[in-house]
């Protein structure tokens, strides 16, 4: 091995602890049992080049955010290290339900009607069910994804009816705010709905997320540096 692929993942691991220890920090703050927040790396636009010193590292679970992309290099990585467990953390297309569920152990994006109809038709097909986030806009931003909150209890209602393994809420704050009110409303509507899973919290607003609550977090940039 030379010596810049031994720095390179020396830099990976101290990356990795650190991300980690910050994690374990927050859960002692919040008074959470350590290990109760599953850091899911998100390897988005990063090829397998930069994906594999992280799982040399012992890093388990990703998130990616398009089918099409995920299918490109994760089959091959799972191949030489079995055990990674795979989250789609981006918008899923109806007509790309299926290769969703047959790749991914869980999807954080659910947000209409229509997909949960193609997910439930999907998973019996397949004879596979990944846990299952319905997204809440809860910003009130049209131009992202989401369920709105007067939408969250019917599409609820339709995803259990379906069948679907409904695992708890995702959401995406608003960039440039204080996210901390939208991770407790996020949190007090999981509560309301009977749910306990909390798919919120990114590289700038983690540790605020999983004082919170937050049972997922989704580390990208601060795990792999910017965007490939």
């Amino acid at each position: 091995m030379t010596a810049s692929i031994a720095r390179a993942m020396t830099k990976t691991e101290a990356s990795l602890s650190a991300i980690r220890d910050r994690i374990a920090h927050a859960e002692s703050i919040a008074r959470r049992d350590r290990g109760a927040t599953t850091l899911i790396a998100v390897s988005k636009t990063h090829d397998a080049a930069a994906i594999q010193p992280l799982i040399d590292a012992g890093q388990r679970i990703f998130g990616e955010n398009r089918v099409q992309e995920a299918q490109a290099k994760w089959p091959a990585l799972q191949e030489v290290t079995p055990g990674i467990e795979l989250h789609l953390v981006g918008q899923l297309q109806s007509n790309k339900a299926e290769d969703a569920v047959r790749l991914f152990d869980a999807i954080h994006s659910i947000d209409r009607p229509s997909l949960v109809a193609a997910l439930a038709k999907a998973i019996d097909k397949v004879g596979r069910a990944p846990a299952c986030f319905v997204q809440v806009d809860i910003g009130d931003e049209p131009q992202k994804g989401g369920c709105a909150l007067s939408g969250l209890p019917p599409l609820l209602a339709e995803a259990k009816a379906a069948g679907l393994p409904i695992a708890g809420l995702m959401c995406v704050p608003p960039a440039g705010l204080d996210a901390a009110p939208y991770f407790a409303l996020t949190a007090k509507l999981a509560r309301d709905n009977g749910l306990t899973g909390l798919s919120m919290g990114m590289s700038d607003d983690f540790e605020t997320a999983v004082t919170l609550g937050a049972t997922h977090v989704r580390v990208g940039s601060a795990l792999f540096g910017p965007r490939g």
